[in-house]
């Protein structure tokens, strides 16, 4: 636990994960130096926090002696492949890790890892959630938004982590192995930094790598890609399937808070997890009626005048946005649009045009969602939020349904999916209270 002790360490990235690296990496006593090659308030409030802890920092560069002479450099899932760190490490030979690596050498507790496509950070919630339901000690962190590495200090060995990853984060391990891998789903994402469908399945799979007989493995049946991940994995597999093998559920569907048959799926990975960790089906059973679900992810919001609205603002892929339809059983006006991952916006035709009577569009890949979506639906653009939302309303009728499910990141236009998603939950609020107005 002290092999950090003494060593010289840089660490790339200075968000969330970074931040907490570099604190973690302190406190195990190495000499730390923290660079970023963004510079903005945000970053200099971390750096002011980290220069008090006696950490070396630098902003708005990257420097080639914060790399050169260095024991160790561990990067922050934000850092592209291109970056100087990365080069300038292979050339003085320094070895490089993820921040989840880190944390896994820290870690002295089982670890069950969450990755996919869509429906991680629920998954993981649940998970959570019935865990602690059956009276086990679980830290829940990650990808999900406190990183592994600020958790370190509250994970004793009767603990069990569950943890959400990337598949950025996926790209910096070595020997990171949990002791339940759960694959949830695979499609497009991310192609503006993985090269293509299979460079992005060869850093999931990444997951599996290290794990052996002891270990386990929870994956999708239905999905074509992730059953074929079988052969990754020197674990135990266990599968769970929606459509080719009987659920075997603690409680009725009707009895779930979360709605749409992406959950459904969700929760059939959750109970799988369960069955391994020994959890009885009362206290799962329990913990699955108390579960509300994540804000963002296909949450209602309101209903105004008969029209229903639901911010799936975490809706950041083609097939979360596929799923969240499936799951709307009244006529939809979706919002969609944002920044473009390299998706291909065709793969949703058949779900919009059997779910979708108006399509409101904005942000950068408006365009081509239009050009990808011609003809399946009517179309209108938006400039804003707030003309979306007025738009999607001033078109719905009695019975139909708002739904803001961008299919894009959303950089473009917010810091975040979840400020998009807290503009769009403002806006229907406003328009909620000028129509009770009326």
């Amino acid at each position: 636990m002290n092999e950090f002790k003494g060593k010289k360490v840089t660490v790339a990235g200075l968000a969330k994960s970074g931040m907490a690296a570099a604190l973690l990496l302190k406190k195990r006593g190495a000499a730390v130096w923290a660079t970023d090659s963004g510079d903005s308030a945000a970053l200099r409030a971390h750096m002011r926090l980290l220069r008090k802890r006696g950490i070396t920092v630098e902003l708005g560069r990257h420097s080639r002696d914060f790399i050169q002479g260095k024991d160790l450099i561990v990067i922050s899932p934000g850092v592209p492949g291109g970056s100087p760190v990365l080069e300038w490490a292979a050339r003085y030979k320094v070895p490089v890790i993820g921040e989840i690596e880190l944390g896994y050498l820290c870690c002295p507790a089982p670890i069950i890892a969450v990755t996919g496509t869509n429906g991680k950070s629920t998954t993981t919630t649940l998970i959570g959630e019935i865990l602690k339901k059956g009276g086990k000690r679980a830290v829940v962190c990650g990808n999900i938004g406190n990183p592994f590495c600020g958790e370190i200090a509250n994970v004793r060995k009767d603990s069990i982590v569950v943890l959400e990853v990337s598949s950025f984060q996926l790209e910096g391990i070595r020997s990171f192995r949990p002791h339940v891998a759960v694959m949830l789903n695979i499609s497009q994402n991310h192609f503006d930094r993985h090269s293509g469908l299979a460079a992005y399945m060869r850093a999931k799979a990444r997951v599996f790598e290290n794990q052996d007989g002891r270990d386990w493995a929870v994956l999708n049946y239905d999905d074509p890609l992730v059953r074929k991940l079988r052969t990754k994995t020197k674990a135990r597999a266990l599968f769970f399937s929606r459509r080719k093998m009987t659920p075997h559920m603690p409680c009725g569907e009707e009895e779930l808070r979360i709605k749409g048959a992406h959950n459904i799926e969700n929760v059939l990975a959750c109970l799988q997890v369960a069955s391994i960790f020994g959890i009885k089906p009362e206290k799962v059973r329990q913990a699955l009626k108390g579960f509300r679900g994540l804000e963002h992810r296909f949450e209602h919001v309101s209903d105004i005048r008969g029209v229903e609205f639901i911010n799936d603002s975490k809706g950041t892929t083609v097939l979360a946005t596929i799923m969240a339809l499936e799951s709307c059983v009244k006529p939809v006006i979706l919002i969609a649009g944002g920044h473009d991952k390299g998706s291909d916006f065709r793969k949703a035709r058949e779900a919009v045009g059997s779910k979708v009577k108006r399509l409101v569009l904005i942000g950068e890949a408006k365009e081509k969602i239009r050009e990808h979506l011609s003809g399946v639906a009517p179309y209108v653009f938006a400039g804003t939020m707030d003309d979306a939302v007025k738009k999607a309303f001033a078109g719905a009728a009695k019975g139909d349904c708002v739904l803001l499910s961008p299919m894009c990141a959303s950089f473009d236009m917010f810091r975040n999916f979840e400020e998009r998603g807290r503009v769009f939950k403002g806006i229907v609020r406003s328009i909620g209270g000028r129509a009770a107005g009326k």
